[in-house]
């Protein structure tokens, strides 16, 4: 269990609270396709994902970004029970879709780089070092359903 000082949920609150859903999360996981090529594998049915353009334009990526950034959100509101918030989200990543768990981890390391450049000052390096906690917390409350 991930214990949060109220300096800390106050800090992630409050970043959660300036993140645009909308743009973050398609930016986010585009970066991923993108950076990491080899992710496309879980993509397959979204149609064209064939280059960097391709997928900025795709509406499928979009849209499952945007579930992404949710899901998340939904963890800011639960961060006390974390590990059993995710517990079916990463279950079902295991038994339905097979992701590697590490893909959990890109993902948040490229969300915290498209963050950072929508964010910038509120994104400091103290407040970065709060949110990487927080999403480290995520990553391996996802990834502990594959044990």
């Amino acid at each position: 269990m991930v214990r949060w000082t109220d300096s800390e949920r106050s800090t992630i609150i409050s970043i959660w609270s300036r993140v645009n859903v909308d743009d973050v999360g398609p930016q986010a996981l585009a970066r991923v396709l993108i950076v990491y090529p080899w992710t496309e594998r879980y993509f397959s049915a979204f149609g064209n994902i064939s280059d960097a353009d391709a997928l900025l334009k795709n509406a499928r990526v979009a849209a499952h970004g945007k579930v992404l950034l949710r899901a998340l959100g939904e963890g800011v509101r639960h961060m006390d029970n974390i590990k059993n918030f995710y517990a079916p989200l990463g279950r079902q990543h295991r038994e339905e879709f097979s992701v590697d768990p590490d893909t959990f981890r890109l993902f948040a390391d490229c969300l915290t780089i498209v963050m950072a450049s929508k964010l910038s000052g509120a994104l400091s390096p103290q407040a970065q070092a709060t949110w990487q906690k927080f999403l480290t917390a995520v990553v391996e409350a996802l990834g502990s359903q594959y044990v």
